[in-house]
């Protein structure tokens, strides 16, 4: 795996200023409590990329192992590794939207978990042309390397996906073409990978493809993991912040997060559309998982909490603060995701009757009290003295 760099052109971008802690709340001869706390969320972000990074590396060697010698057992191998990758990666959702280095200018975000994903762009679809997709289109790209496909990505449109979790997961289950209510993934065959001619042709640079996109993912893992550790460019940066000025940085994560982007455009406008092809993992029927763990990531955040860590948290200093407000929020906290587990599985058909189906309201309670949460951390981040600025 190549070793990549970060530069630290965002901090001028994020328009913070480096300095010294401010002192409101400091303890004598230790860190105030809001340092504890920033402390505290940089120990859980560089866990949770490290966790996700080690899975990525187990699906890599997963799939690795499948392209080397194609059979069906290892291909539901690779397939297994995939979704459990996902649930590491899925609370780092948290940590976007915060002004750090994964949605930075020069940052890896996009070539991560980029979607929806225009199919036709990477392989065979149902209708297509012969030379459908970079695989297929031999004379263009005549050969796939790691360059070439970081290049492709985004280049036509923002669907113009060839990395990342999602262009690896169109290549393990292929286009879900069943119906919702059949409750079943892509069924992509195994054989698409095997030389025998027998259901898609180019199987040799399609498992080249598949190879590049998991070498790639745990580059770019290995880059957060790397600019997060103790010592790590970013992290030092981080904790040099005015305590504030991080606080706000946190809250604007998971208050983004849990107001627009996972209620509205990972959930909404997939049941307004009622349409799978808005839905976040549309070819393995994973998109309930994805909701549950980004929701997850704000509350990790929220409470300081994440595997073996329990620090200083949001929480505390909110219930400080105000226990009213910190009382609503929790209140929110159990409502949000004791509604998001009552969502029908799969989420595709969830959606399929739209907004005024029962199953429907269901999604759209859930998404309405996420955005209550978002609202909530915003009265929370007043309550602590905290200006949010950027959002929407």
């Amino acid at each position: 795996m190549k070793k990549l760099t970060l530069s630290l052109s965002l901090l001028a971008a994020t328009g913070l200023l480096l300095a010294a802690c401010s002192d409101d709340d400091t303890i004598s001869n230790g860190p105030s409590e809001k340092a504890q706390v920033v402390a505290n969320y940089a120990d859980i972000v560089y866990q949770n990329y490290k966790d996700a990074y080690d899975d990525a590396v187990e699906l890599e060697t997963a799939i690795n192992a499948f392209t080397a010698a194609p059979t069906a057992e290892k291909f539901a191998a690779a397939k297994t590794k995939w979704l459990d990758a996902r649930e590491t990666y899925g609370p780092t959702e948290a940590f976007r939207f915060a002004n750090g280095p994964i949605d930075a200018e020069d940052g890896p975000e996009g070539l991560l978990n980029s979607w929806p994903l225009d199919e036709a762009y990477i392989d065979y679809v149902a209708g297509g042309t012969p030379t459908t997709g970079i695989i297929n289109n031999t004379a263009e790209y005549p050969a796939i390397t790691k360059q070439l496909l970081v290049t492709l990505n985004g280049a036509d449109s923002e669907e113009s996906v060839s990395v990342g979790y999602h262009a690896i997961e169109f290549l393990l289950w292929g286009q879900d073409l069943t119906a919702p209510a059949e409750d079943k993934p892509g069924l992509r065959s195994f054989e698409d990978y095997i030389d025998n001619g027998t259901t898609a042709d180019n199987e040799a640079r399609r498992r080249d493809y598949l190879n590049v996109c998991a070498d790639l993912l745990t580059d770019h893992l290995d880059l957060m993991v790397q600019t997060w550790k103790p010592g790590g460019t970013y992290r030092s940066a981080f904790l040099r912040l005015n305590e504030d000025a991080a606080l706000a940085n946190i809250l604007l994560g998971i208050i983004t997060l849990s107001g627009s982007e996972l209620p509205t455009e990972r959930m909404s406008v997939a049941l307004r559309n009622a349409s799978q092809e808005d839905e976040h993992s549309c070819f393995s029927d994973n998109t309930h998982r994805d909701i549950a763990l980004n929701l997850q990531g704000v509350i990790n955040v929220y409470k300081g909490q994440y595997g073996n860590i329990n620090g200083a948290s949001l929480e505390d200093l909110i219930t400080k603060a105000n226990p009213t407000v910190a009382g609503t929020i929790n209140s929110y906290v159990l409502s949000s995701t004791t509604k998001v587990s009552a969502i029908l599985r799969p989420f595709d058909y969830a959606i399929a009757g739209g907004e005024t189906s029962p199953e429907g309201i269901k999604v759209a309670a859930a998404s309405s009290d996420i955005r209550s949460l978002s609202t909530q951390l915003l009265a929370g981040s007043a309550a602590i003295g905290i200006t949010v600025n950027g959002i929407e």
